[in-house]
């Protein structure tokens, strides 16, 4: 019995172990090796050559133009794709909603899915065919329509601009599936009762739809901030962080100096990482208690 009465105490415990490691090992480890490797002059080739600097790469970290001009372009890139896509995605969403065929909702659905499992390399790779300032069909279609053509890519002024293009394709009809789920959610017999009470079609999506999908978009603003910080690989495809740093991120910084200067790149993650926690809790402080959750 005293057996059978400690198993039951620590199931839940043995339970959850294999995923607890799986935690401590690739997660918990490496942020506080990464911590150790950031005090330290790291020398790849002799660990043994390898000396402790205390807190020179941070104060190096900060005296650089190049870190500021990263962050710069990543507060403006997720700002950019962040709200972007959300304002897509929740249109998308509204829009594939009011159809009332299954054949043509689920089509619309596949449809603006595909981008989102294809390979982001292979999606880069097309987009800088199409962006091609002397061959590419969307300098074409801006001829087209009597516009200027652009450099897209090979313009300081246009590339960063071009990235959060292709990010958003990428990304928004992910996160409008996301939403469509939350809005089917929505009981109807609410939206029957506003509409006894003859509210107009903005007051009903402000104070119904809204509310009634807010955990969905507070999920979708805390794990596309988070994606948008840690952008790399369509930066490291399309422009290699040009022209002129126009594109550098924080984590293209990091990966610029992988090899030469470890503890500087380490340095520089566990800022990038103090940066997303900050902006997750003021996230949760700021908009946890305006969430209405059924």
């Amino acid at each position: 019995m005293n057996r059978r009465k400690i198993w039951e105490t620590l199931r839940p415990y043995v339970m959850i172990l294999p995923a607890m490691l799986a935690i401590l090992c690739f997660v918990i480890y490496p942020v506080f090796y990464l911590l150790k490797l950031s005090f330290y002059k790291y020398n790849l080739l002799n660990k043994a050559k390898s000396k402790f600097v205390g807190v020179d790469n941070y104060e190096q970290l900060f005296a650089k133009d190049e870190f500021y001009t990263a962050l710069t372009n990543t507060v403006w890139y997720t700002i950019a794709t962040v709200s972007l896509t959300m304002l897509i995605a929740l249109l998308l969403a509204l829009w594939i909603n009011q159809k009332k065929g299954k054949k043509i909702n689920a089509l619309l659905q596949a449809g603006i899915f595909t981008p989102h499992i294809i390979s982001i390399v292979s999606i880069a790779l097309v987009w800088m065919l199409l962006m091609d300032p002397n061959h590419g069909i969307l300098n074409f279609l801006l001829k087209l329509v009597g516009l200027p053509p652009s450099k897209w890519l090979q313009s300081s002024s246009t590339s960063m601009m071009s990235v959060i293009l292709v990010s958003i394709w990428h990304g928004v009809g992910y996160y409008a599936l996301i939403i469509l789920a939350a809005l089917k959610s929505v009981p109807p017999t609410i939206y029957e009762a506003a509409a006894l009470d003859n509210a107009s079609r903005f007051k009903t999506f402000y104070k119904i739809t809204l509310p009634m999908i807010s955990p969905q978009l507070f999920f979708i603003l805390i794990i596309m901030t988070i994606g948008s910080f840690k952008v790399f690989d369509t930066v490291r495809i399309m422009t290699g962080g040009g022209p002129n740093n126009s594109t550098s991120t924080l984590v293209y910084h990091i990966y610029e100096y992988r090899s030469n200067n470890l503890g500087y790149a380490s340095a520089t993650g566990i800022v990038l990482m103090v940066i997303i926690a900050i902006l997750t809790f003021v996230y949760f402080r700021m908009l946890s208690k305006k969430i209405h959750y059924q």
